[in-house]
């Protein structure tokens, strides 16, 4: 039985006095300039900033560095700042190991579709292992911002639109990354980003503005962040964007008032890329020098790649602008963290670990976590698994056939194509005497409109009994500043596969995005679809074992799949409204009669041309198993602050496959002091049974699960009556209502 976890409000500091007594020692020995120093992140990239750094160490003036992966030049900074520093003091080498370091796992977007913490926090970990290696020692990872409009390029690396799911997979990688303890030379400080509200930016431009109101920030977008920080994550990163008119950089409701009152958040707190400085283009401040003040006097810690801190603290503290007090406070928290992560004891490495990188044990977590990402949108005719073992034909096709640069998916500087296996490379392994799998592109590429092979495309099929068109977008198409408007297969891809589907040869589809494209124009010209995201190093091996049987296909969505743009943003948890949408009352824009009267049709929130129901819903994800779910029941009808009511419901797989089914429990809470959503995810497991199989799966609910930031400004559950669902996606139907007693 599943324990269902909750966001509290408030933390209690939870400091090492041996720590707290050699920060207070060094910061009693250090200057001014020395301060600024630990304040201050430069780009290690190229000769110039190498040398560059060499200097500013020596004098004890830089805090940390990101951008180099090399160990050699890493570990000489190290020696530089620990024997030729007035104190020694080390460095905090940054690197994005977003989703893999050489071994590179699914985008995050494509490990929240395996619902499972513990193959996300196992690929976390062998980024840790991989990276600590050369000496990084800190990331800026895990996203929990919550990602609700896939026109967003930095979809790709979110953890998707639910603020309960984001929040335990986002826990999850700081364990991984961070391991029992930061001091262990395997683990790499996580830095949970961006506070707070980038996801929501307008019309999913990168960079754009937010406009959040506040009960929506507590109640979904900061509710992750709480999580991971609870789970012991080392720093924070501030969001680029502004909210509701200040940018977070400057904010200190987010970065003072919640973080380090309410949250008692005792790490690091650093800028992003520059952004202090942006302050300014943002139309908040004048010049750097206000820059520096207001995001200093807002909360954060250390600046990102820009200078404004390092020319502008000092000046600051005289003018009395910015008190020493507030100085040693952000050192301190640079120093706390460099303490915690024992580089004080040892900050070097030695780089003949560089034999960690893609070894077995990283490429079979890389491969679980594909595969478990895969999500089975559509198997008409149960043409999927496709069979090893009789005679026949299959065609592979499409630009992401044979790509295996390209199925790393976005943001991976240090990923190594080399060791990446392609879709084509692992289905010929299926290839036998009475098997023959040939291969035609297609197009060359995802946005290519060259249909120069389309005709030996179509002779292809033809001949073949199947084909697997592997279709999507490049790496390149998302992640940051990679926003798109129009989100269809981009290119030829969906004349190509009207020109397949016309051969009357089956058609699997298998879809690798670093988001959810729309996929209307094309659902009902594929007989099977296969959503595999960006699938990582061996993402090949994944989708082919899936293809063949090997292994069900378990991933449920994430995200929620519009039927078109104009949806956006679109999402489960939505609210009811007064005039809430019903089959009944969606009447469709063909349906309307030519001079018909003028009237509201219908009278519920939907759009003539969609409705109201995305094509395919959050929590979706079929297996090559049959489950049913029957027999839901509650412990007790009635439900008090100290006791709790267990959720039970029988799940039975009625299928000729084993598979692995997450099942899924919703509440809603029907009357609040402000309104709630419809549906809200609490909790999940994941289930694995045989053919004929069935359990019982229960959850207990609790109090805790039921509160949420109400009109009182206050986290806390309102007495009144509340529904619950449990099943497959959050269309589950099976329900019942158990009371709050006041």
């Amino acid at each position: 039985m599943e324990t269902v976890k909750s966001v509290e409000t408030e933390t209690q500091l939870n400091l090492d006095p041996i720590i707290e007594s050699k920060i207070k020692t060094l910061l009693n020995q250090m200057t001014l300039a020395e301060k600024i120093g630990q304040l201050s992140q430069h780009n290690g990239e190229g000769f110039e900033a190498v040398a560059a750094i060499n200097r500013r160490v020596k004098q004890g003036q830089l805090g940390s560095v990101l951008n180099q992966a090399d160990p050699e030049i890493i570990n000489e900074w190290q020696r530089i700042a620990v024997e030729e520093s007035r104190l020694g003091i080390p460095l905090l080498i940054a690197r994005d190991v977003i989703h893999g370091f050489k071994t590179v796992m699914p985008i995050p977007l494509g490990q929240a579709a395996s619902w499972n913490p513990d193959i996300v926090e196992r690929g976390a970990q062998i980024a840790a292992h991989e990276s600590s290696s050369v000496g990084i020692n800190w990331t800026f990872a895990p996203m929990v911002d919550i990602s609700r409009d896939p026109r967003w390029g930095r979809i790709a690396e979110s953890l998707g639109e639910d603020p309960y799911l984001c929040g335990e997979l986002g826990a999850a990688m700081v364990r991984g990354f961070q391991g029992d303890n930061l001091s262990n030379p395997n683990s790499i400080a996580a830095c949970v980003k961006h506070f707070c509200g980038y996801g929501a930016s307008e019309a999913g431009r990168d960079y754009s503005s937010t406009n959040i109101p506040e009960y929506e920030l507590h109640n979904v977008y900061l509710r992750p962040f709480k999580r991971c920080i609870d789970e012991g994550a080392a720093s924070l990163m501030a969001s680029f964007s502004d909210i509701d008119g200040i940018p977070a950089t400057a904010n200190d409701y987010l970065l003072t008032e919640i973080l380090r009152e309410h949250w008692k958040f005792d790490g690091l707190t650093v800028s992003d890329w520059n952004a202090v400085q942006e302050l300014a283009v943002h139309g908040i401040a004048e010049n750097d020098k206000d820059c520096a003040t207001l995001a200093a006097n807002a909360g954060i810690d250390m600046e990102m790649s820009g200078t404004s801190y390092e020319d502008y603290l000092s000046g600051l503290v005289k003018e009395n602008l910015l008190s020493i007090n507030q100085i040693d406070a952000m050192v301190s928290n640079v120093l706390r963290l460099k303490f915690r992560l024992g580089l004080f004891d040892n900050p070097f490495v030695d780089d003949k670990n560089a034999q960690l990188f893609g070894s077995d044990a990283a490429l079979k977590v890389a491969q679980e976590a594909a595969q478990q990402s895969l999500v089975l949108l559509k198997n008409q005719n149960n043409l999927l698994p496709l069979s090893s073992t009789k005679k026949g034909k299959i065609a592979v096709m499409g630009p992401l056939a044979d790509a295996p640069y390209e199925q790393l998916g976005t943001w991976i500087f240090d990923g190594d194509a080399s060791i990446s296996q392609s879709i084509l490379t692992a289905m010929k392994l299926f290839q036998t005497d009475n098997l023959k799998i040939d291969f035609n592109c297609g197009l060359e590429y995802s946005r290519s409109k060259d249909t120069k092979h389309f005709n030996d495309a179509i002779k292809l099929a033809k001949n073949s009994d199947v084909a697997v068109l592997c279709l999507g977008e490049e790496s390149i198409l998302s992640g940051e500043a990679h926003s798109r408007a129009c989100i269809d297969l981009p290119g030829a891809q969906i004349d190509l596969i009207k020109q397949i589907k016309a051969t009357g040869t089956p058609i699997v589809g298998v879809i690798l995005a670093g988001r959810s494209l729309t996929l209307t124009n094309i659902v009902d010209d594929l007989d099977a679809i296969i959503y595999a995201w960006h699938p990582g190093t061996m993402g090949g091996p994944a989708i082919a074992e899936t293809l063949f049987g090997q292994k069900s296909p378990s991933g449920k969505l994430p995200v929620t799949l519009p039927k078109m743009v104009g949806q956006l943003p679109l999402y489960y948890s939505q609210k009811n409204t007064g005039r809430p949408p019903t089959d009944e009352s969606v009447v469709l824009i063909d349906e309307i009669q030519q001079f018909a009267e003028q009237t509201s049709l219908g009278m519920t929130a939907f759009h003539l041309d969609a409705g109201y129901k995305p094509l395919f819903p959050f929590g979706f994800g079929l297996t090559y198993g049959e489950f049913d779910y029957s027999n839901l029941q509650l412990s007790a009808a009635q439900l008090s602050e100290n006791s709790s009511i267990t959720a039970k419901v029988t799940l039975a797989n009625s299928g000729s496959h084993t598979a692995t089914e997450t099942v899924q429990l919703y509440i809603r809470d029907k009357v609040g002091t402000i309104t709630r959503p419809i549906k809200e995810l609490v909790g999940f497991q994941r289930v694995t049974l045989a053919p004929g199989e069935k359990t019982s799966v229960s959850f207990e609910i609790t109090t805790n699960n039921l509160k949420f930031y109400t009109r009182r400004r206050q986290w806390e559950a309102e007495p009144g009556e509340f529904q619950i669902w449990i099943g497959g996606s959050s269309d589950a139907t099976l329900s019942d209502t158990f009371s709050l007693l006041a």
